[in-house]
C-alpha cells in the first residue's frame, strides 16, 4: 500500500492543472481500493459549501452541480466534524441527502474522510460500494493516509488551477501566507530561482526561438564534454561496466532522446530552461513508477543530467543583465540578502517567498528596508508568476494576483493613507520618546545594511542597539579580513558617535548562512549557531574582536554583544578571548579600552542563570525572536506552525516580565532588540514591564515613539498587570486591542479585515 500511495502522490504532484489532479485522485484511489465509486468534494469558502469536483462511479453530469453546506448530507457531516464517517447503509443514515443527478442510490456502503491542510478543511474524499458492508480498518486507514498525503499537494493544485485560469485579465486570485514585513505594494513579479533546481524554473515565452534552440544545443554539448572528460579521468580507476554508464549518459543526451523532445517544446513557445525541466520531470515521474529496478535507477541519472544542462543554461542567462520592472516584487523559493542587494532600491517595492516567516533573517532585512513582505507561501507555483501584476499585503499576509480595478483602487487608497500617516508621525521624530507623564524610554535602532544608515541619525535616537555583523560577512565571497572589517565597523561607529553602538559578534547558523561556510544540519535552530560557531573557530572570532577594537580607537562608543549564549563557560571563554585581543593590540601600540560586554538572552536556559551572568557581563539584551521560538518550540520558518508563534502568549509575557524584574534586582541594564520592540503594542508592554531601552529597525521608530508619547507609565503598568493575570492568548489579544482603542492608538496597528 505504501508504494501505491507514493505513486498516486507523485502523479498528482506532476499534474499540470487542478482538473488533472482531481482526475488522477479519483481514478487511482478507486483502482487501489477496488471500489465502485470514488469522488472528491472541495470546499468553496466564499459560498461556504462543498462542491462535487470529480467522480468516477457517480453520474458525470453531477460534477460541479452538487453542493452541500457543512453539516448537510453525509459529505457535509464529514466536513463539519472533521473526522471520517464509515457506514454500511448510507441511505438509512439520518444525514443522507438524496441527489437524483448523482445516481448514488445504487450504492450502500459509504466511507468519507476530510482533506485537511493546516487546520483548514479543503474537502472530502469519498468511496462507495454497491454491497452493504462497512469498510475495513485497513481500508479506512489507507483513505485517511491518502487524504493526509494529498492535502499539501492539493493546495498546490488549487493554486495552480487558480493560476491556470488567469489567462483572462479580468480574473484575480487571492492567496494567503505569513505577514512578514508590514506595508502594502502594487507591482510586477520578478522571479528568482535557485541554481539548477528543475522544480523551480519559471515559465516564460522566448523572444527568439532559434536563439533558445541554439542555447539548448550548446548547453548539451557542454555537458557531453564534461562527461567525456570525467570518463577519461576515471578510465584507469573504474571497471568496463562502470565506464559503460558514461556511454548511457551520452545516449540520453542524444538528439533522439532528451534533445529532440526539449527542442520540440521550445518551438511550441517555451524558453529552454522551462522546456528542459518539464521534459526531465516527465521522464523521471514515469521511470519512478515502473516496476523494473534498473529503469527506476535511471530516473536519478536523467534528473542529474537535467540539472547539469540547466546549470549551463542558467550560466548563460546570468551573463545577461536582468531587466527589473519599475515596481519590482521579488518572488522566490528562498530570498537571500545578496539577492536583495542586486536590485536597485528605487525599483524594489515588495517581497514574496515560499519559505521563511515573520522572524526569518530576510524578513528582518525587509522590515529594515521598509519593504512589504509575505512569506511561507509554500504552495505557490512560482514558475508561472514571472511578469504577473500583483499586490503584496504585508499587514494581512496576502498576495493578490492580477487584481481587478476596484481592488486595485482600494489598495491605492490604503497605500496613500498609510503614507500620509507615516509623514504625520515623522514630524514627531525630533520630539523626546517619553511617556505622557515624563518617563524617558531610550529608542535605539538595529543596523547592518548600508540602507539602514541613510537618514537614521536624523531621527531622535539613542544609538544602535544591535549591529548585525553577519550582514557584511554575507556580502563577501570569503571571510572578510581584519582590515576590511575594521573599515566597515569604523564607518558604523563614527557615523553614530558619540552614541553607543552595540555590535553583535558573528551570528550565523539557523536561517543565516554564508555561501563560503555552509552549515548543513537537520535541525539548524537547535544546532551549530551563534557563539557556538565562533568559539569553535576562535581564529574567526579573534579577527572580528580585534577589528571591532581597532575601529573603536578614540571613539569609546563600542559595546560588544555575544549571541546564542547557553552557559557561563561560553561567556568566560569569550571574555578571555576579548582580553587577549586587547592585549595583542596594546602590544602593537593601539590605544584600546575594554568595551562593555553583554549577552543576548535568547536561550530559555539563561533565564535561570541571570545572577551568575550579572557578575560577568555589563548588560543584557533580550533577543525576543529566538526566545519566543524556543519557549514555544515553534520553528519560526515553518509555515505550518507559524500561527503558534505569538509574543502575546502568556508564557512569553511572563518570561519577559521575569527578566525585567531580575535585571532590576541585579542592577544590570536590560534592553530588548527583537522584533517585539518595534511593534507599538510590544513596545508598550515592554515599557510597562520596566524595560527602558528598546532597539528596532529604523522604519518602526515613528510608530513606537508615537505610542509611547500618548500613554502614561501608570497606564502601561496597569496593562501589564492585567495581561499577566490572563491565561489565554485570545483573551490577552482582545484586552490589548481594547486598551489600544481606549488610548486612541488603533491607527498605529496593522489594519484588520
Amino acid at each position: 500500500m505504501l508504494e501505491i500511495l507514493r505513486r498516486i502522490v507523485q502523479e498528482v504532484n506532476g499534474a499540470r492543472s487542478l482538473d488533472a489532479a482531481l482526475s488522477i485522485i479519483v481514478r487511482r484511489i478507486r483502482k487501489a481500493m477496488q471500489t465502485d465509486v470514488c469522488s472528491v468534494y472541495l470546499r468553496d469558502d466564499e459560498r461556504d459549501c462543498f462542491i462535487l469536483m470529480d467522480t468516477i462511479g457517480l453520474n458525470a453530469s453531477a460534477i460541479g452541480q452538487v453542493t452541500l453546506k457543512p453539516g448537510e448530507g453525509l459529505v457535509g457531516l464529514v466536513g463539519q466534524r472533521e473526522e471520517p464517517l464509515n457506514i454500511e447503509e448510507a441511505l438509512s443514515h439520518s444525514h443522507f441527502r438524496y441527489f437524483a443527478e448523482t445516481g448514488e442510490e445504487r450504492y450502500s456502503s459509504f466511507l468519507g474522510v476530510p482533506i485537511i491542510h493546516q487546520r483548514r478543511v479543503l474537502g472530502v474524499l469519498v468511496v462507495q460500494q454497491r454491497e452493504k458492508r462497512q469498510f475495513g480498518e485497513g481500508e479506512e486507514a489507507f483513505l485517511i493516509t491518502m487524504a493526509a498525503q494529498l492535502a499539501g499537494v492539493l493546495v498546490h493544485a488549487l493554486s495552480t488551477g487558480a493560476l491556470a485560469r488567469l489567462s483572462d485579465p479580468g480574473t484575480q486570485a487571492l492567496l494567503n501566507g505569513i505577514a512578514a514585513a508590514p506595508g502594502m505594494a502594487i507591482g510586477e513579479a520578478f522571479v528568482v530561482v535557485p541554481s539548477a533546481n528543475l522544480e523551480a524554473v519559471p515559465e516564460r515565452v522566448p523572444d527568439d526561438i532559434e536563439a533558445e534552440v541554439l542555447r539548448l544545443r550548446e548547453a548539451i554539448d557542454c555537458v557531453r564534454h564534461d562527461i567525456r572528460q570525467a570518463a577519461e579521468r576515471l578510465a584507469s580507476r573504474i571497471s568496463e561496466q562502470e565506464q559503460a554508464l558514461f556511454d548511457v549518459y551520452q545516449q540520453m543526451l542524444g538528439d533522439a532522446a532528451l534533445g529532440n523532445e526539449v527542442e520540440k517544446r521550445i518551438r511550441e513557445g517555451q524558453w529552454a530552461p522551462y522546456a528542459l525541466s518539464r521534459v526531465v520531470q516527465r521522464h523521471v515521474n514515469y521511470l519512478e513508477r515502473v516496476d523494473d529496478n534498473y529503469l527506476r535507477e535511471r530516473a536519478a541519472d536523467i534528473r542529474d543530467l537535467g540539472r547539469r544542462v540547466l546549470a549551463h543554461l542558467q550560466k548563460d542567462s546570468e551573463a545577461r543583465k536582468p531587466v527589473y520592472p519599475d515596481r519590482t516584487i521579488l518572488v522566490g523559493d528562498e530570498i537571500s540578502a545578496a539577492q536583495l542587494g542586486e536590485i536597485p532600491r528605487d525599483k524594489l517595492v515588495g517581497l514574496v517567498a515560499l519559505r521563511g516567516s515573520s522572524t526569518s533573517h530576510v524578513a528582518i532585512l525587509a522590515r529594515a528596508m521598509d519593504i512589504p513582505a509575505v512569506m511561507g507561501m509554500s504552495d505557490l507555483p512560482i514558475s508561472r508568476l514571472a511578469g504577473t501584476p500583483m499586490i503584496v499585503d504585508g499587514h494581512r499576509g496576502r498576495l493578490i494576483l492580477r487584481p481587478q480595478q476596484d481592488l486595485l483602487v482600494r489598495y491605492e487608497n490604503m497605500i496613500e493613507e498609510e503614507q500620509a500617516l507615516t509623514s504625520m508621525l515623522e514630524s514627531e521624530q525630533s520630539l523626546p520618546s517619553e511617556t505622557s507623564d515624563g518617563y524617558r524610554i531610550r529608542l535605539m535602532i538595529n543596523t547592518g545594511l548600508a540602507v539602514e544608515m541613510s537618514g537614521s541619525p536624523a531621527a531622535r535616537i539613542d544609538g544602535v542597539g544591535l549591529y548585525r555583523t553577519e550582514v557584511p560577512f554575507m556580502m563577501h565571497q570569503r571571510f572578510p579580513s581584519e582590515k576590511e572589517q575594521t573599515r566597515i565597523y569604523r564607518e558604523q561607529l563614527q557615523g553614530f558617535a558619540p552614541l553607543p553602538v552595540v555590535m553583535r559578534t558573528l551570528d550565523i547558523g539557523g536561517d543565516k548562512s554564508l555561501p563560503y561556510f555552509p552549515i548543513e544540519e537537520d535541525n539548524p535552530f537547535l544546532g551549530w549557531r551563534g557563539i557556538r560557531v565562533t568559539l569553535d573557530h576562535p581564529e574567526v572570532l579573534m579577527v572580528q574582536l580585534r577589528a571591532m577594537l581597532r575601529a573603536a580607537e578614540g571613539l569609546d562608543n563600542l559595546r560588544i554583544l555575544l549571541p546564542m549564549v547557553t552557559s557561563i563557560e561560553e561567556v568566560d571563554t569569550a571574555s578571555r578571548l576579548l582580553d587577549r585581543a586587547i592585549g595583542e593590540l596594546r602590544d602593537d601600540g593601539v590605544r584600546v579600552e575594554r568595551p562593555l560586554l553583554g549577552v543576548m538572552l535568547e536561550v530559555p536556559a539563561v533565564i535561570y542563570q541571570l545572577e551568575a551572568l550579572s557578575t560577568r557581563v555589563d548588560f543584557f539584551s533580550v533577543g525576543s525572536n529566538d526566545l519566543i521560538q524556543y519557549l514555544l518550540a515553534v520553528d519560526r520558518n515553518n509555515a505550518r506552525v507559524m500561527s503558534l508563534y505569538d509574543a502575546c502568549q502568556p508564557a512569553v509575557l511572563r518570561a519577559l516580565d521575569h527578566i525585567a524584574r531580575e535585571s532590576r534586582r541585579l542592577n544590570v541594564s536590560a534592553s530588548v532588540c527583537g522584533e517585539l520592540a518595534g511593534d507599538p503594542v510590544g513596545a508598550l508592554l515592554l515599557t510597562g514591564m520596566g524595560y527602558r531601552v528598546l532597539s528596532m529597525n529604523a522604519p518602526n521608530l515613528s510608530r513606537v515613539r508615537a505610542a509611547i508619547r500618548r500613554v502614561s507609565l501608570e497606564g502601561v503598568q496597569n496593562l501589564v498587570s492585567d495581561v499577566l493575570a490572563l491565561h489565554s492568548l485570545t483573551e490577552t489579544r482582545e484586552l490589548v486591542y481594547q486598551r489600544m482603542k481606549e488610548w486612541e492608538l488603533v491607527h498605529l496597528l496593522p489594519p484588520r479585515d
